[in-house]
């Protein structure tokens, strides 16, 4: 299937030719019917020369009910731009056209009605003159008569022509479907229908409502009148929903892919047409089917922020339309380039953005994203529209190469000057360094650990430790020269404190292999150990604690810890009746 949008002047024939090509009514209200006049969208089909399906969304054409239009015409592809032969060329006419043009439809085709009344070829060469002039281009032109018939062939062969032209859609696409229409059906709840640009719907299929994030179900779906388990791109379909009431979707809304969109309430746009210093201060954005009003600061000449009343799904690259409802008229195009821009805090910000803007085109690239953003969630990245390729370097973390080599080195560095400041800590906390580093997560710290770093105990440090504090390598020595003729007597607490060596000091002693711990306040030099198994394995085996305190020369203090540590290491066993033997050999 393809789709469709008419677009003219009130009063030109569209739905009459929509009716002559299909026998479809557009018109859904009686209203309309009694007037003569489309108000609201109206949808109808026919099959093609080719056999393939054409769907017509129907728009109304006066200047009354634009923002109708605006939200039949914003999701589809391709236009049938109606201009009657009596009238010519009217203001609803460039108001659509421009409408067209902002929104970036390329592809379409002119339509010349009532050739029975008038002739069409004045029209035809004003409408082709201004279309020519749009996003648009040269299009094929057919004068046709919806009452008599006339160039109704000569219209489906165009019409073939046309949708032959048309893009592939994106059926790997994140769904995104902006409600056109909602409703309820006695037995069945609330069905919503609109314009599937990407993506694929199946029954049973889980989707999130963009206005409140809420979790939906589809539990039918129709297109062309008919029951379907599965919906294509791209089509007019109609939604039955479970799980939530009439009340709580409307046009506007979308149906959402879940995870796959960000909503935003500020962008940063490029402006087609008038420069953006013109802008009023207050607008109304149209895109999708939504009308949302709109803030507009200036940034540089053709890029505006935008903030939006309420937030939107919209993606990186996503055309839309500013209009004023005041002055009736379209003020602008814009591309989105940026959905999560960054606040503009301080003085000159907003000039430094708009050079920033400057060098962006609205398509995604993931490159250059990273490169402005410096580290950036997978996911976020996906929600704004740019496709994902690489491994992250931490969790789902991506980073820009040069801004992740230029944290390695800080982050060597700031290990270092972290030393310098506390020289008695072992290494720097991991949040330490995530705060001076300035990022979001721990993860990446330890993501950046190069040898000769390491982490250890939730501190970062150098793998071969640095030389001792001048202040505490003097008392390690003092205590050399006391204790090195009596290697298995420990310094009592008094006499640690006399030579320099509290609590932090015997840690970087220890941490450095300058001092063994046995327990708190009970330290030997590094060798006490090996000379301890060696005095032991001399004693008949197995020995007592007693005997090891004799033969070591030490008090009960100092050799209860000691066999305790040799027992962990292996180096003794201890025996059911409290004895030890040497397990193994001196060296």
């Amino acid at each position: 299937m393809w789709v469709l949008a008419t677009a003219g002047h009130v009063d030109h024939g569209k739905s009459t030719l929509v009716r002559a090509l299909t026998g479809m009514d557009p018109d859904r209200w009686a209203e309309e019917r009694r007037r003569g006049m489309t108000i609201d969208l109206g949808f109808a089909w026919t099959a093609l020369p080719s056999g393939g399906t054409v769907a017509f969304v129907d728009v109304p054409g006066h200047e009354r009910f634009v923002p109708n239009m605006l939200a039949g015409v914003g999701p589809v592809p391709a236009a049938l731009i109606v201009v009657g032969a009596d009238e010519g060329w009217m203001p609803q006419s460039a108001e659509h056209l421009a409408a067209l043009d902002a929104l970036g439809v390329s592809y379409g085709l002119l339509a010349v009605t009532r050739a029975d009344l008038a002739d069409p070829g004045p029209a035809l060469a004003r409408a082709r003159k201004e279309i020519s002039a749009t996003s648009l281009g040269e299009v094929e032109a057919v004068a046709v008569s919806g009452v008599s018939g006339a160039g109704l062939p000569e219209l489906r062969a165009a019409l073939d022509r046309l949708v032959a032209r048309l893009p592939a859609p994106a059926l790997d696409a994140p769904v995104r479907l902006w409600v056109d229409r909602s409703f309820t059906i006695r037995g069945s709840g609330t069905v919503v229908t609109g314009t599937l640009g990407g993506g694929r719907l199946r029954v049973g299929d889980q989707l999130e409502l963009a206005a409140t994030g809420q979790q939906v179900r589809v539990r039918g779906l129709h297109s062309l009148n008919a029951a379907r388990v599965e919906v294509d791109a791209v089509a007019r379909v109609a939604v039955n929903l479970r799980g939530v009431s009439r009340d709580r979707v409307a046009r506007g809304d979308a149906l959402l892919s879940p995870g796959r969109f960000r909503l935003t309430e500020l962008l940063d746009v490029r402006l087609a047409g008038d420069p953006a210093a013109d802008l009023p201060a207050t607008l109304t954005l149209h895109v999708g089917s939504a009308a949302v009003p709109v803030r507009v600061r200036p940034l540089g000449p053709d890029t505006v922020r935008l903030r939006l009343s309420r937030p939107l799904p919209l993606l990186i690259g996503d055309r839309a339309l500013l209009r004023d409802p005041g002055r009736h008229h379209v003020a602008g195009g814009v591309t989105v380039l940026d959905v999560d821009p960054p606040p503009l805090r301080r003085r000159g910000a907003a000039v430094a953005r708009a050079a920033v803007l400057a060098g962006l085109d609205g398509r995604p690239d993931l490159a250059g994203e990273l490169r402005r953003r410096h580290l950036v969630r997978a996911g976020e990245l996906t929600r704004m529209g740019v496709r994902v390729a690489g491994p992250p370097v931490a969790g789902d973390w991506l980073a820009d190469p040069a801004h992740w080599r230029a944290l390695g080195a800080r982050l060597t560095d700031e290990v270092a000057r972290y030393g310098r400041e506390h020289p008695l800590e072992p290494g720097v906390p991991v949040d330490v360094l995530r705060q001076r580093l300035g990022l979001p997560d721990r993860a990446l710290v330890e993501a950046l650990l190069r040898p000769p770093l390491r982490l250890r105990s939730g501190r970062v440090t150098a793998a071969v430790a640095d030389a001792l504090p001048d202040p505490v390598a003097r008392a390690v020595e003092r205590v050399r020269a006391e204790y090195g003729d009596r290697p298995f007597q420990a310094p009592e607490a008094h006499r640690l404190i006399d030579l320099g060596l509290g609590p932090r000091e015997i840690g970087a002693a220890v941490r450095a292999g300058a001092l063994l711990r046995l327990a708190d306040n009970v330290v030997l030099l590094p060798g006490a150990l090996d000379d301890a198994v060696r005095v032991l394995a001399r004693l008949p085996q197995p020995f007592t604690l007693s005997a090891a305190r004799q033969a070591l020369g030490t008090t009960r203090r100092v050799a209860v810890p000691l066999l305790e540590l040799l027992d962990r290491r292996g180096a003794t066993r201890r025996l059911p009746d409290d004895a030890r033997e040497v397990v193994a050999p001196p060296r």
